[in-house]
Order: structure tokens, then sequence, then C-alpha cells
């Protein structure tokens, strides 16, 4: 039975994501900075993450952007294979979303149109989409805007297969010492480990959307996560890059098949608000 759904109901689910997104943190980031406020050991980390946390309240009180870089919004859909979509182009709809968004929500508009030329198309558009297809008859939806004094953290490894997972721990440390205080810390880590050289990107990119505190289904992943968590918030980097025990609140790894001779790893860095906003219809 094929489900029709209307573009607008995309845009309008899409702006008002744009919106929430950039005012409001969502449930998993809040609960991870309490608990990173009562496990600092620091106390100046622990008072860096006090007024984090003033910031955010402020925020939301006020809807006031929670940073003033509101980024270029990044936009996940997942299509079910039995959707009739009516209504134009779904890609001239996610971007009307982004508009809409940006412009009645007096977002910064970040983007330029062209990356040498440089002139801002003053609506924060185009996006940057992604699309699968999956079974079912729903849309789910993630919008993460991505602000780039993390995004300019990310780091690709073409790493041999050797290098084994001790190369791979070896990267993902590398980004973050590499990153120290530039991506506002705490942050969250993304990894995307195997596939192609865009493939683990997207990975890393992806897996910023995932809760924290959730870990992977597959049990080596799982563990490495763990450990990677503690190396890194073992380097004392900490809130604000001011020292402490709390520079990530979570490492988060995506992985997929690979090639023989390659073993690609990506590192997307997030901000200690990771924004992000999922919604299905």
């Amino acid at each position: 039975m094929i489900r029709t759904v209307q573009l607008s109901e995309i845009t309008e689910n899409i702006k008002e994501m744009c919106i929430e997104a950039n005012h409001f943190l969502s449930p998993d980031m809040a609960e991870a900075m309490e608990q990173a406020q009562q496990n600092e050991k620091s106390p100046l980390g622990k008072q860096i993450l006090g007024q984090l946390q003033e910031n955010l309240e402020i925020a939301a009180q006020d809807m006031i952007p929670i940073c003033q870089d509101t980024g270029m919004a990044v936009v996940f859909l997942e299509i079910g294979q039995e959707i009739h979509f009516e209504g134009g182009s779904l890609e001239e709809a996610v971007n009307e979303g982004v508009r809409q968004g940006y412009v009645e929500g007096y977002l910064r508009k970040s983007v330029v149109g062209d990356p040498l030329i440089r002139e801002n198309t003053k609506d924060n558009t185009p996006a940057v989409l992604h699309i699968r297809i999956v079974e079912g008859d729903r849309v789910k939806i993630k919008v993460a805007p991505k602000g780039f004094g993390s995004e300019n953290m990310s780091r690709v490894f073409m790493l041999k297969p050797a290098e084994g997972i001790e190369g791979v721990k070896d990267a993902v440390l590398t980004a973050v010492k590499d990153a120290g205080p530039n991506a506002c810390p705490p942050m969250v880590v993304g990894v995307g480990i195997g596939g192609t050289f865009e493939k683990c990107a997207l990975m890393a990119k992806e897996a910023l959307t995932r809760d924290a505190g959730s870990h992977s289904e597959i049990p080596y992943v799982k563990n490495l996560e763990e450990e990677l968590l503690e190396k890194i918030n073992g380097l004392g980097i900490g809130p604000g890059g001011l020292g402490g025990t709390t520079t990530a609140m979570a490492v988060n790894i995506n992985t997929y098949p690979t090639h023989i001779a390659g073993l690609p790893v990506a590192v997307n860095i997030c901000c200690h608000v990771n924004r992000h906003a999922i919604r299905t219809i």
C-alpha cells in the first residue's frame, strides 16, 4: 500500500527542526551535560560546565540560539520505499524548510554559494542532504546544524589494514588532541570505520546523531567506544579547553565492510551542544 506524503509537510517539519535544534538541547545531550557536571573533578572545569549550562537555560528561555554559529544544515532522510511524494521536488522542499527556519527563526546565515567566490546565500541554503531508501511507509528526518569550529577539526585517515585496532585508536586520539579547545569541548566524537574515503566520513557524521550514552550493538565496537572515551578524557583538555577530566561526553562509532587493502577511519567532532533534532512522519 503506497502512502502519499505532501512535500509541504517535509518543509514544515524541517523548518521547525532547524529552529528547535538551534535553541534547545536534545534530551540525550541535556542528560550528558548534567552527568558531565556531576563527574568533573577539576574545580575550574566544573565552573565552566556550570556556565555552559547557564547559557543553555538562557537560550531556551529567551529563544536565543545556543551558539552564534548556527551551522550549516545537514539533513538525513530515511525514506520508506512505500512512500510517494507529491508537490514538487524533494530537494527543493528540504531547502525551503531550511530557508524558512533560518529566516523566520532569526538564525545566523552562514552559507556561501561558492566555496571560492564566497558570496553569502542570505538564507543558509543549500543544506547538505543525505538520502537513504528503507523498507516501510515512514520518513525519518534528522536535522543536524553543524558549526564549523568543530567541523574544521574533522579528519580522515586512510590507514593500512596492518595498523589494525591500535591504529584506529591512535587516529582518533590524534584528531582529538589536534582539535584541542577549537571544537568547544566537552565534545562528542563521531567515528566511521570502514567503507571507502567518503563512506567513513558519512558514517562519522551520522554517528553524532546517535544518543549520547548509547552504544554499538557490536561488542568489540562498544568496548572501543568506552575505551576511547576514557582515553580522551585522560588527555586533560577539559571543558572549554581549560583543563579537566571531561574532554568528551561520548564516542559514537559506526562501522561498514571495507576493501582488503584499506582501513579508512573518519573522525567528526562536535561541540558540547551536538545539535540535532529527529522526527518520524
